[in-house]
């Protein structure tokens, strides 16, 4: 497992951000394993669960009604609706984690991602994931064999649209190779975790 950086700063918010199938919710969790001090984002959503989530580990689940509650009582980072399901990032948890100098990684759509930068502009670090052609994106959609034509086309449409956005991020992954992704977005959080800026000005780094 990769080392945890104790030096004293802020939390740093962790954005991973791609079209449906490039990968990036495998190349998250594999990160959340492998980076010491990285830790996950339960985000809520009114979709159902799919084969092996569990509710609070994967997402929080509720219903319309209660992700509106929530959403107008302010308790959300950000928020987005993305096909026939709402999503979104509870604050308290992240604001706490910032503000304690805990590291979090948020796997989230570009809606969401631009709401956490605006709101959250010196702690975020921003990655996008694309896989390396439109083609083998197509094809990791149509294997998971969980929708239907209309489904996928939706996708797909979707996802040539996202992938424009990439310019927005501070980092860009090629999903080609998995373990290459997982060491990219090591070295992306190894770097982030190193950067003056985000060190606390009481920090003396010549004190023993």
């Amino acid at each position: 497992m990769m080392e945890l950086d104790r030096r004293p700063r802020r939390g740093i918010i962790f954005i991973l951000s791609a079209p449906s199938g490039a990968g990036k919710t495998t190349i998250s969790r594999a990160a959340l394993q492998r980076i010491s001090g990285l830790e996950p984002s339960v985000s809520i959503t009114t979709r159902t669960p799919r084969d092996g989530e569990a509710d609070g580990i994967d997402y929080r689940f509720v219903s319309d009604d209660e992700f509106i509650r929530i959403r107008d009582a302010g308790e959300l980072a950000e928020w987005a609706r993305v096909f026939d399901a709402s999503y979104g990032t509870p604050r308290a948890p992240l604001e706490r984690a910032v503000a304690e100098g805990r590291d979090i990684m948020l796997d989230i759509d570009i809606q969401g991602a631009r709401q956490i930068r605006i709101n959250y502009p010196d702690d975020t670090a921003t990655i996008f994931v694309l896989p390396p052609s439109f083609a083998e994106l197509e094809e990791r959609l149509r294997g998971r064999g969980t929708e239907d034509e209309a489904a996928i086309r939706r996708r797909l449409q979707r996802a040539r649209a996202e992938a424009s956005a990439w310019p927005e991020y501070d980092y860009l992954i090629i999903n080609d190779e998995l373990e290459q992704s997982i060491a990219q977005l090591g070295a992306v959080v190894a770097a982030e975790r190193m950067r003056a800026a985000r060190l606390r000005r009481e920090f003396d780094p010549w004190r023993s």
